[in-house]
């Protein structure tokens, strides 16, 4: 039978697991506690292979082991897990998990993959292999605006898949392009992995969905890239589309001003329509519709070119003109430093005293009702005595006793309470400030959107605008939506929980724009959500107890050693860490790799120097893998439950392999380049 096949494969792998614990316990001198925390590794891997719930048997496992860790104090086990479960309950991070995830399956019963499918498939229909094409960038933001994998996956594959088949496309580049597109929503913000490997790891969800951006562009745009070469190579995979496939179906009021393919130039064709013989059969309010639209990106463009402009060429204030303000009341200190930028000399009363002369033993005794002032013109201090060396530091003090009224270097001004630094001075009064100059980027920013408007107001025929009208209906609604929770988040002006809620709100509005807000959506949305957020708070109680456990067994710090006793260097071990995750992929969901595995990884980060934020990205990048590897690839699973009869198992993973191939391209072009996932921020955080 051919199911023997994968259970054969289960069986050896989960085979070779016992077998390598039990070596390393026979083939080491002294059975230490560590070697016991990683013979409870071995057993959780392979019981979850065995198909026990993840989160139960990492709890099970844990609390049996921490039971003989504490020579069977059960009131300690208790404890620990009291502990680990109420320090998990407490992260308000994990909040988001539950409100990204209803917004996601708000989003999903709007019906707005449909139609998001049907335009994107009509504006690229001259493209090689525009079905695909157009699979991959709707699953990319549909998966954006969702997260869940197993929904964008069967949704594309009852949308999509009859579709590509029809055209003639291949069985294998159809179920790859569907489940690769799928699982972007595991590297996308707003990415529940992200949120779950933050928490685990201790590193900031708003840094790692703006490092997160640009990876996953890039690995979509590689999956499209291959697409299109394959379509152009061997057109027999991915067949150009009919006429009749890319016929777009004009409005009968437009069919009266324009031919009947609809290859007029809009804008030409409503502006000659407005004041031509044909005006008598279309209402002028119609025409006056049409042309609005037409214009309104155009509008659009100049407004923000204009308020972009002014903002980056505005005059700052003047205060923000001038550095190294002294504020009054500044410590001390400020006063020694400022003798080498040139500041004024220290007034009679408020300065530092000299140092004795002669006797070196101390500073001098500050006259009552002030401070000396030091006799050398300048406000420089006295030169120490050449015997000793310097001022010599008072018994029994540690260090020179600041005299009381030092606060302050100089006296503050009358107004305003800041003293102006030497050689800058504020414009005069009524005189404005020096405007500033936009700067280059801002400029070629600008030059490329206007050659982008230049080229769609070229091409912009009347077929071409009706596919804008569904872009606008499908496509825009689902940005709007994306960029308010990502912009918000990634800007500083909301935390993840307060953009999930965002976007929670408005999934409700998309679906009661869309009409499709009934009770039955609200409850299956509900459901669905309690469902998942339980699992994701489950597995990481579990994870809290597990990891407790490995670290009181002394398994964290056995592999500490071990790694290190490897004299590996940072890129060596990039590369073993890595594929250690990539074939544990094969067997484990990514949700079983980040709590299991990344309390093991994380902590031996510092001592190779690497970024754990990096770290995350290549993980986010690799932990595709756990849905598009065999034997638990279950965006394949999830496609085989939706997909015609003729459609094998077999096909779907052969479909797979070469988008595991891209993302394997992928992580290596990030570990080369990393400013690709660092870039955004460093500029946005100050990293």
């Amino acid at each position: 039978m051919k199911i023997r096949k994968e259970l054969w494969f289960g069986f050896a792998l989960m085979a070779l697991i016992v077998a390598g614990a039990l070596i390393m316990l026979v083939s080491v001198e002294r059975i230490e506690r560590g070697h016991v925390g990683l013979l409870m590794l071995s057993l959780v891997v392979v019981a979850i292979m065995l198909g026990f719930p993840t989160a139960f048997t990492l709890m099970g496992m844990g609390m049996i082991f921490t039971w003989f860790a504490y020579d069977r104090n059960t009131t300690k086990t208790l404890d620990l897990m009291v502990q680990a479960t109420f320090k998990t309950m407490g992260n308000d991070v994990l909040i988001a998990i539950p409100l990204f995830v209803f917004m996601g399956y708000i989003v999903e019963r709007a019906n707005l993959i449909e139609r998001l499918f049907r335009s994107i498939h009509l504006a690229l229909a001259r493209l090689p292999g525009a079905l695909a094409v157009a699979t991959l960038v709707t699953c990319a933001i549909f998966a954006t605006a969702t997260g869940i994998v197993g929904a964008v996956v069967t949704l594309m594959g009852l949308l999509a898949m009859p579709a590509m088949l029809k055209a003639g496309y291949s069985v294998r580049l159809t179920a790859g392009s569907i489940t690769a597109g799928g699982c972007l929503g595991i590297l996308i913000p707003p990415s529940v992995l992200l949120i779950v490997y933050g928490a685990t790891a201790g590193v900031s969800v708003v840094q790692l969905y703006a490092g997160a951006f640009f990876p996953g562009i890039m690995l979509a745009g590689l999956y499209i890239l291959y697409v299109i070469i394959v379509a152009k190579i061997k057109p027999s995979m991915a067949p150009p589309l009919s006429a009749a496939d890319r016929f777009v179906p004009l409005p009968p009021l437009t069919q009266r001003i324009t031919n009947p393919d609809g290859t007029q130039h809009a804008l030409l064709g409503l502006v000659a329509a407005l004041k031509g013989r044909r005006n008598k059969d279309v209402p002028t309010g119609y025409l006056v519709r049409q042309l609005a639209l037409v214009l309104t990106p155009l509008l659009l463009f100049v407004f923000v070119s204009l308020w972009s402009y002014r903002a980056v060429t505005e005059p700052l204030a003047a205060e923000a003109t001038y550095e190294n303000l002294t504020r009054m009341g500044e410590e001390g200190d400020r006063a020694v430093r400022s003798r080498s930028s040139g500041l004024a000399e220290p007034p009679a009363e408020g300065g530092l005293a000299e140092p004795p002369a002669a006797s070196g033993t101390g500073l001098a005794e500050p006259p009552s009702g002030g401070l000396a002032e030091p006799p050398a013109e300048g406000g420089a201090l006295a030169e120490p005595p050449a015997a000793g060396g310097g001022v010599a530091e008072p018994p029994g003090a540690s260090a020179v006793a600041e005299p009381p009224g030092a606060g302050a270097v100089s006296e503050p001004p009358a107004a305003g309470g800041v003293a102006e630094p030497p050689g800058a001075s504020p414009p005069a009064d009524g005189q404005p400030m020096p405007e500033r100059q936009a700067s280059k980027t801002w400029w070629t920013t600008f030059a490329v959107f206007a050659a982008l408007f230049t080229i769609f107001y070229a091409l912009l025929t009347f077929a071409r605008l009706e596919v804008f009208k569904m872009l606008l209906t499908s496509f825009f609604p689902l940005m709007v939506l994306i960029l308010s929770v990502l912009g918000s988040i990634v800007m500083g002006l909301a935390t993840p929980t307060e953009a999930a809620a965002v976007g929670a709100l408005g999934g409700f509005l998309l679906a009661i724009a869309y009409r499709q807000l009934t009770f039955e959506v609200v409850k299956e949305s509900v459901f669905l959500t309690a469902k998942t957020s339980a699992m994701v708070c489950w597995l990481f109680v579990g994870s809290a107890i597990f990891s407790a456990a490995f670290a009181l067994l002394g398994g964290q710090e056995l592999v500490e050693r071990w790694v290190l006793s490897m004299d590996l260097t940072k890129t060596q071990f990039l590369v073993l860490s890595q594929v250690i995750i990539f074939i544990l992929g094969w067997p484990l969901e990514w949700t079983e790799i980040i709590v299991i595995f990344m309390p093991i990884f994380v902590p031996l980060l510092d001592n190779f120097g690497v970024d754990p934020l990096f770290f995350g990205l290549l993980v986010a990048l690799n932990l595709q893998t756990a849905f598009l590897s065999p034997p638990v690839a279950m965006s394949a699973f999830y496609l085989k439950g939706v997909s015609p009869p003729h459609v094998t198992l077999n096909q779907i993973f052969l479909g797979m392999m070469p988008f595991m191939g891209i993302q394997v391209l992928a992580i290596i072009l990030l570990y080369q380049w990393p400013a690709i996932g660092l870039w955004l921020p460093s500029v946005l955080y100050a990293r």
